[in-house]
């Protein structure tokens, strides 16, 4: 079970992704974010009194802790994506964000099965594929010097994201989630009151900025289930494969063209996800 919610959860967020992709292409990627948040903060609120959970002070803090990790990623992201090639951005982003989750469930204990393992090995390869923008991927030349800085710390951040809210007790419903979503929104607020920049995404559609934090909320809240079900060092790389959602939906909504490489990505992903399940 724990599978296929982290399957569903990749799902849902490379169509968060996509959503929040599109809104940005009318409205600052900061104010688009914050939006987003707000609209699934709301949706938190409902499960969060509809769904029995212990309220526990020090997983509310590890949830803080995760939401500080993952906004400064985003942050980071967004600042690499500005300043640097997507050809080297995005795939290093993306298998950073998938390794960090399995080296933190090692080391707290779990063991997955050598066939797992392998899974997981072809699932990163998988993501770093997937996430090749117009079918590039980063040379050697293009790996030296600060410009892989960035994105390699705003993948750790977002794996780290995983692993800490993974720490919250699992009797505590999604309280660690309130306390994530509740330290993102205060660091995007005063980043963009430092920097002197509206939160509010007016030119993008609003239904774009809604789906991109609901489903962001969503996966997260597929994420804390999962990981309590399963291994961390399997559901986090589980996750990371929302990539490929990502460049499917452009696929089938805006009528781009797969390219040979991300092609590949795709079946390298479906035979980690057997060997993981087989494992």
């Amino acid at each position: 079970m724990s599978i296929v919610l982290a399957l569903l959860g990749a799902l849902i967020y490379g169509g968060a992704d996509f959503s929040g992709g599109l809104a940005s292409r009318r409205a600052p990627a900061l104010a688009v974010v914050f939006g987003g948040q707000l609209a699934g903060t709301a949706v938190l609120g409902v499960l969060i009194l509809a769904v029995p959970g212990r309220f526990d002070a020090a997983s509310v803090l590890w949830g803080a802790a995760a939401g500080l990790s993952g906004g400064v990623a985003l942050l980071l992201f967004y600042r690499s994506l500005a300043t640097g090639a997507m050809t080297v951005v995005a795939p290093l982003t993306a298998v950073m964000s998938a390794i960090v989750p399995v080296v933190g469930g090692i080391a707290f204990g779990e063991r997955p099965s050598v066939l797992a393992l392998a899974g997981v090995a072809l699932a990163v390869v998988a993501v770093v594929l997937v996430s090749a923008e117009h079918g590039r991927l980063p040379t050697p030349a293009m790996l030296r010097g600060r410009a892989i800085a960035g994105p390699l710390l705003a993948g750790a951040g977002f794996g780290l994201l995983f692993v800490l809210l993974s720490r919250a007790a699992p009797d505590t419903g999604f309280w660690p989630l309130l306390g994530a979503r509740a330290a993102s929104l205060t660091l995007f607020a005063v980043v963009a009151l430092v920097a002197r920049r509206s939160l509010v995404p007016r030119a993008a559609p609003p239904a774009l900025v809604v789906a991109s934090g609901v489903g962001d909320m969503t996966a997260n809240l597929l994420f804390v289930v999962a990981s309590r079900l399963g291994l961390l060092s399997i559901v986090g790389v589980l996750l990371a494969l929302y990539p490929a959602a990502t460049v499917l939906l452009a696929m089938l909504l805006l009528r781009e063209r797969l390219h040979p490489v991300q092609v590949a990505g795709l079946a390298v992903a479906g035979s980690g996800v057997v060997l993981i399940a087989l494992g």
